[in-house]
């Protein structure tokens, strides 16, 4: 029998879990080191599997494992990854261990902060590898307490109303979700809910269109998408550093990873249909996202922006690889989720780092901070650059896949959602501009530059940005493998609605 990798690697932060709960209160430094030691433990594996993954059949399933749940319904515990999970099994086991050194300052109900997000890191990993329905909708929402309890007692500001926003909104949309996926399930036939069964047969459903719409819109809350976009600037601003980190890195990619994986993969005839519409949304989140960001004030609600604008651009690169069968449009989509969760990660720990030194978020009361802290000037200088899409970063890679994947689907919404590049070049340019140079300010005389384990979460991201962005093949000939499959499908439905 076949090592368990996966189940290993969703059960190692839940034994973290456990082992912290035991621990004396009084130590917290054996907390920190214990979920940071789970936390890394769980990396290891997950690079191990990275590596052994068979890239040249990145569509085939890998290390699956299937075990009979609930039998009399179809249910399974099923896991498994592909070219498409892979690298965001990657990016949250990272994202989690870098949160846990983010968080080493923390000092309220430190045992239940780490295990909260130990539970998280556990949720977030189910709904990548799971490929039973019922099963991604169980991971779906575990992640909702323990990121309802981060915000809600560790945050700041209006804590309480962003977190009790981010649960309305997101259970809000897992009520529609659950509808679609029960009907799909009776509409199908096929009395499962294993996604690989569902993906392979022919789903002719006179009621698709609208079961497509009903789990699209927990997925369009989640990337998010406007108008569904409002409760993120909220949760991103009240939340404590380490989970601004997890909420951009890959919360939101649950949502871009989901699309794919359920909306295109079992309803292509649906996704073909509304595709004019998903493109449309995609550059209005674009263009708003960008513009707003322009009149922020406040530098964590600015990144928070920039989120809304740049998961536009994986809607962007879904709506050209469904209308264009275009590999290139869906593998700039999935390299835009890993790329924009490294790059706005490192923007969220930096800002935290800016704030745990200077108490102001306001944009206005900086000046001059690269002459206190140049590592964190240089590296913050760097992310910025990497966020506009800097040739030579990950950024650049991801977004001229997008367009090109997209133009020739959709060349006059192209040239808008290119147009914003130049907005995004604006505002964060004039962001670091204001904040990191200029004359010194004597308020800021005592702050002092990144402790080391304050250094090691900005540059280990630094350092993968501008690896992907010189060495992209290192993510995208993995996730290329993924999509024939998906592009037969769609091409037989698109041909069916012609």
């Amino acid at each position: 029998m076949s090592v368990p990798y996966l189940s290993i690697l969703l059960a190692i932060p839940i034994l973290g879990a456990i082992v912290i709960a035991f621990i004396p209160k009084g130590n917290l430094g054996g907390v920190r080191a214990t979920a940071a030691f789970f936390t890394l433990l769980d990396l290891v594996i997950s690079l191990g599997l990275f590596l052994s993954f068979n890239v040249s059949q990145g569509a085939t399933l890998q290390f699956m494992e299937r075990v009979p749940w609930i039998p009399q319904l179809g249910i399974q515990y099923l896991l498994a990854v592909d070219g498409l999970s892979m690298p965001l099994v990657i990016l949250t086991t990272m994202l989690s261990f870098l949160s846990v050194l983010v968080s080493w300052h923390i000092d309220l109900r430190v045992k239940e902060y780490f295990i909260l997000l130990l539970i998280l890191e556990t949720g977030i990993l189910g709904v990548f590898t799971a490929l039973d329905l019922l099963l991604f909708f169980l991971f779906w929402e575990v992640e909702l307490l323990p990121m309802y309890l981060l915000i809600g007692i560790w945050g700041s500001g209006r804590r309480e109303y962003s977190a009790m926003k981010f649960l309305i909104y997101t259970v809000f949309g897992s009520a529609f979700m659950l509808v679609g996926i029960l009907w799909l399930y009776r509409d199908s036939g096929l009395q499962t809910f294993d996604m690989t069964v569902l993906g392979q047969a022919h789903i002719a459903s006179q009621f698709s269109a609208i079961i497509f719409a009903l789990i699209f819109m927990a997925f369009a809350i989640k990337l998010p998408i406007w108008p569904l976009h409002t409760w993120l600037p909220d949760a991103h601003t009240d939340a404590p550093t380490a989970v601004s980190v997890m909420l951009a890195g890959v919360l939101l990619k649950m949502g871009g990873y989901a699309m794919i994986r359920i909306n295109v993969n079992l309803l292509p005839e649906a996704a073909a249909y509304f595709a004019p519409v998903l493109v449309t949304f995609a550059v209005i989140s674009i263009l708003y996202g960008a513009c707003v960001c322009m009149v922020q004030k406040d530098l964590k609600r600015l990144v928070a922006y920039s989120s809304v604008s740049h998961m536009g651009y994986v809607l962007l690169g879904i709506a050209g690889g469904i209308t264009g069968l275009s590999l290139v449009g869906f593998t700039g989509a999935s390299l835009q989720m890993f790329t924009h969760g490294t790059i706005t990660g490192l923007l969220f720990a930096l800002v935290g780092l800016v704030y745990n030194r200077t108490h102001t978020r306001e944009i206005s009361q900086m000046t001059g901070l690269a002459h206190r802290m140049p590592l964190i000037a240089i590296i913050f200088t760097m992310a910025g650059l990497a966020s506009l899409g800097l040739p030579g970063m990950s950024g650049f890679v991801a977004e001229f896949l997008v367009f090109l994947g997209t133009f020739p689907a959709w060349p006059w919404h192209t040239v808008l959602a290119v147009f914003a590049i130049v907005i995004t070049a604006g505002y964060l340019l004039w962001t670091l501009q204001r904040i990191l140079f200029g004359p010194a300010d004597e308020r800021w005389a005592h702050l002092k530059d990144a402790s080391f384990v304050d250094a090691v979460p900005i540059v280990v991201l630094i350092a993968v940005i501008i690896l992907v962005g010189v060495y992209p093949a290192v993510v995208t000939t993995m996730i290329q493998g993924a999509f024939p499959p998906i592009l037969d499908r769609l091409g037989a439905a698109v041909a069916l609605l012609h």
